[in-house]
C-alpha cells in the first residue's frame, strides 16, 4: 500500500511535493488525472490522498466521492478553489481537511506528518474481543494470543482500519500482496477463511468478516 497519492496535474508542483515526501520516507506517487488517481488507488491503495480539485476531465470532487464509497483513507484537499462553498462541498462529500493554494510547503508537510502520527501510528487495534498488537504483529482473541501469519496480520489490520467499509477483492489483494504479485486472488479467499477460523465464534456464520458477494469483504 502507498502512503500517499498526490492528485495534481501541475507537473512542477507535484514533482516538488513528491521529492519532499520521499525525503521523509513516505511511499508516494503522482496521479495527474482523476482517472489515474482512481486506478492507482484501486491497484495499490493509499493512507492519504492529497487532492487538487481542478483537474483535466473529471474533477477532484469526483475522486473524493468515489474513494469515500469504499475507503476511510484520509483525504486532504489542496486547491486554489477556496470559497466557502468549495470547502463545504468537499467536506460534505467526504474530505477530511482543506488547505488553500498557494501553500507553505513546511505547513503542508507538518500537517501530513500530524495526520500519520494521529491516524496511523497506533500501538494496537481493538474491537470487542479482538486485539491486534501492531508493534509485535500479534493477535489476541478473548485475551488469548492466537497464531497469525504476516499476510493474515496485514489483511486483518486493513479490514479493521476500514471498519464498516466494503473493500473490493482487488483492493485487498493489491494492498497486501502487491498488484505485481505472482500470487492469485484465490490466495485472498484462503486467507479470509483462515482468519475467520481464528477470530469468529462460528466461522461458517461470521459476525466480523462479512462477504459482499461479487464485490469483496467488510469488517464489522
Amino acid at each position: 500500500m502507498l502512503d500517499i497519492i498526490i492528485v495534481e496535474d501541475h507537473k512542477e508542483i507535484a514533482g516538488v511535493l513528491l521529492d519532499f515526501l520521499k525525503s521523509r520516507n513516505y511511499r508516494a506517487e503522482i496521479a495527474p488525472t482523476a482517472e489515474r488517481a482512481l486506478e492507482l488507488f484501486e491497484e495499490q491503495g493509499a493512507k492519504l490522498i492529497i487532492l487538487d480539485l481542478m483537474l483535466p476531465g473529471l474533477d477532484g470532487y469526483y475522486v473524493c466521492s468515489k474513494i469515500r464509497e469504499t475507503s476511510n483513507a484520509h483525504i486532504l484537499i489542496v486547491s486554489a478553489r477556496n470559497s466557502k462553498e468549495d470547502k463545504l462541498k468537499g467536506l460534505n462529500i467526504g474530505a477530511d481537511d482543506f488547505i488553500e493554494k498557494p501553500y507553505d510547503i513546511d505547513i503542508l508537510l507538518a500537517k501530513i506528518d500530524g495526520i500519520f502520527k494521529r491516524k496511523y501510528a497506533v500501538d494496537e487495534l481493538k474491537d470487542a474481543n479482538i486485539t491486534l498488537n501492531i508493534a509485535k504483529q500479534s493477535l489476541f482473541v478473548d485475551e488469548k494470543e492466537v497464531e497469525i501469519t504476516a499476510k493474515e496480520f496485514e489483511l486483518l489490520k486493513l479490514l479493521m482500519e476500514n471498519k464498516g467499509v466494503n473493500l473490493k477483492k482487488e483492493f485487498l489483494f493489491n494492498s497486501v500482496w502487491g498488484y505485481d504479485s505472482d500470487s492469485e486472488q484465490q490466495t485472498l479467499t484462503v486467507h479470509i477463511k483462515h482468519l475467520r477460523e481464528k477470530i469468529e465464534k462460528d466461522p461458517k456464520h461470521p459476525a466480523h468478516i462479512i462477504t459482499q458477494w461479487g464485490k469483496g469483504y467488510r469488517y464489522e
